[in-house]
């Protein structure tokens, strides 16, 4: 047998039962999710605001923040990144609020960062609400968030249901803090006005990445700024005749959507902007609703009390990670009668949702999908959804052994069809929630607040199709439209997007697999500029690295640090076209086996997820785990049966 091959065969071992080790008793998979400083400085300021700087948390939650500091004295949204102005300013504000010395060198160096980068003045229009809920800067200056946007009719253009689903969640709370506009006065000491270079009244107008400077007057931009002024008069006017309406069925659609999940959308700022608006509204700390929402973001909080540190995350991935790892396990022969496994198949299935969710406003299905967290019945997603069924389908691949299995396939599939956007691909949450000029508000500076079609995830959905059997030209309507979406998106370069992961290498990457999967051929002109894209940014090394800054830079696509999941991500879109055996596969194959840990996991302090680009990235701590595990199982399976692959 070939050599790599015979070390490659004992890296799988090594891997699953390194996997195995790490699986809960009850079957399912899932690591830390880790984000940014924010996470831990936008907790601070919440306990700041109930009263809680000076618990042991809040501490411990400083004492992290102090570990992430950037050598220029701020804090970046990646390892390695450059600081950003929001990031510092909350950090530094989070330290000073938990009683860190003005005169401590690390305080110094953030401040002196902090100005270089044109102070406080620009922070963007979230973290003027956390600097407006302590007092820091009047309300005023925060973009208008009227609660009224819920009475708004889905017929309307702007309403509730045409904002993405992440910022829905997140709209609602806010909508009634910026309302009442609590306040916890702190003491000046523990302000940050040091920070500020003009009155709060003269900071500038807010503006999401990438939009331009001077949009002119006949612009979106200038009418989104001017209804910002008239809701902000309408706010200070005394009498609000729709304000009394709008708060209560804000407060209902909240509640209501903590219905079976771990808070609203289950992720991290609405569940923070929830606690707040409970509070907002008169509710004591251990009314059901508050102690429901404080529950469930100390549920996010990672204690460490041996370490004297904590740190929050983003959300909980346990379906994403425990899917994958069933993929990657797949990959290596393992199936459904490994007695480990099926728990994980029987915690899977037990995972789908059969409840409508935001999704039904606009789509008329049966539901049968899964979401990402643990409990989240309002917001599935596509991209877990399609995850599922490869992992199910993986493990029991012939129909009829496992009827639970077909059944929950079969309602998955047609619901992924029904969410197919009208360009042909898909978005994660919702269908069609496409409004380009939504992004024009002055509040849409998160650069999120559409959900559109992208490659990388319509790409997943096809490799999905692939899996199930179906191939390119056998008149699946469903099939060919995404087919031509993806080659409508292609970039002139040959590459693609990636929206959930970074980002060019992993776009081409999971574009690549999902033709490959429906039998386009290899010889096909976008099949053919993707790999030579990719095999043009490999490394020396023999792997690939692409730093989350070129979704800011694009100049710096396809460049970074080398990183395992990369270079996985890399390889599987290049092997299911008859590559197993090329050099550069190889050579990849190789970097993989040879810088595997000795206990069958591999290192990666290198943040390659994506939250929204170019505001928030993620670091999956699985990612370079079951990634490269099915890489490099599935080129062994491949190679062993591959003539020498054509070197492009």
């Amino acid at each position: 047998m070939d050599p790599l091959q015979i070390l490659v065969q004992e890296k799988i071992q090594n891997s699953q039962n390194w996997f195995f080790s790490q699986q809960k008793p009850d079957g399912h998979w899932r690591a830390e999710l880790e984000g940014d400083a924010l996470l831990q400085s936008e907790l601070i300021i919440i306990l700041t605001f109930l009263g809680l700087e000076e618990t042991p948390l809040a501490k411990r939650l400083a004492n992290q923040l102090l570990k992430t500091q950037a050598e220029d004295g701020g804090w970046a949204m990646f390892t390695g990144g450059k600081s950003t102005v929001p990031n510092t300013v909350k950090a530094y504000f989070a330290l000073k609020l938990t009683g860190h010395p003005l005169s401590a060198d690390y305080m110094q160096r953030a401040r002196q960062c902090v100005m270089r980068m044109g102070g406080a003045d620009k922070v963007n229009s979230f973290t003027r609400f956390y600097l407006a809920l302590l007092g820091q800067i009047p309300y005023s200056i925060c973009p208008a968030v009227p609660p009224e946007m819920i009475l708004l009719p889905k017929w309307f253009p702007v309403n509730l249901y045409a904002i993405s689903s992440w910022t829905r969640t997140i709209v609602v709370p806010l909508s009634i803090v910026s309302a009442l506009r609590p306040v916890r006065e702190i003491p000046v000491e523990r302000g940050i006005r040091e920070l500020f270079i003009k009155d709060p009244k003269d900071w500038g107008p807010l503006r999401a990445p990438g939009k331009p400077e001077n949009p002119g007057f006949f612009s979106w931009d200038t009418f989104f700024r001017m209804t910002d002024k008239l809701l902000r008069s309408y706010q200070s006017l005394p009498w609000k005749p729709t304000r009394r309406l709008a708060l209560k069925w804000s407060e209902k659609w909240l509640w209501e959507h903590c219905r079976n999940s771990d808070g609203p959308g289950a992720i991290q700022p609405p569940i923070m902007w929830g606690l707040v608006a409970m509070k907002a509204l008169g509710l004591s700390d251990d009314h059901e609703k508050t102690r429901y929402f404080y529950d469930q973001l100390m549920n996010l909080v990672i204690d460490e009390p041996e370490n004297d540190s904590a740190r929050c995350e983003p959300c909980l991935s346990p379906v994403w990670d425990t899917i994958i790892t069933m993929r990657a396990l797949a990959a290596g022969g393992i199936r459904a009668d490994h007695p480990q496994i099926k728990k994980s198949v029987d915690w899977v299935l037990d995972q789908q949702i059969h409840v409508p969710g935001d999704w039904s406003k606009s789509v008329r299905c049966r539901p049968a999908m899964w979401c990402f967290e643990y409990r989240n019945d309002f917001y599935p997603d596509c991209d877990d959804t399609a995850m599922a069924i490869m992992a199910l389908r993986n493990m029991v691949p012939e129909r009829g052994v496992d009827p639970r299995i077909d059944e929950a396939v079969d309602g998955a599939l047609n619901w992924l069809r029904a969410m197919q956007n009208s360009d042909g691909g898909w978005g994660a949450f919702d269908r069609n929630n496409n409004k380009e000029f939504l992004t024009q508000v002055p509040f849409a500076d998160h650069n999120a607040m559409t959900d559109p079609s992208t490659p990388d995830l319509t790409a997943r959905i096809m490799e999905c199709f692939g899996t199930l059997g179906f191939r390119v030209g056998q008149g699946d309507r469903t099939l060919e439209r995404s087919i031509r979406h993806l080659r409508e998106t292609q970039r002139p370069d040959g590459s693609w997007f990636g929206r959930w992961g970074t980002n060019y290498i992993y776009g081409t990457g999971e574009v690549l697999a999902g033709m490959a999967a429906i039998g386009i051929p290899k010889d096909d002109p976008a099949v053919r500029a993707g790999i030579n894209w990719l095999l043009a940014h490999q490394q020396s090394c023999g792997a690939w690295g692409e730093t989350p800054e070129s979704y800011e830079d694009i100049s710096l696509r396809g460049t970074g640090p080398v990183t395992p999941s990369q270079t996985a991500w890399a390889i599987l879109g290049l092997i299911g076209f008859e590559m197993a055996d090329h050099p550069a596969v190889r050579a990849g194959i190789q970097w993989l086996a040879e810088n595997q840990n000795p206990d069958g996991s591999w290192s990666q302090d290198v943040f390659t997820g994506t939250g929204f680009p170019a505001v928030f990235y993620l670091r999956y701590h699985y990612y370079h785990q079951y990634f490269p595990l099915m890489a490099i199982s599935k080129w062994l399976c491949l190679a062993k049966n591959t003539p020498n692959a054509e070197i492009i």
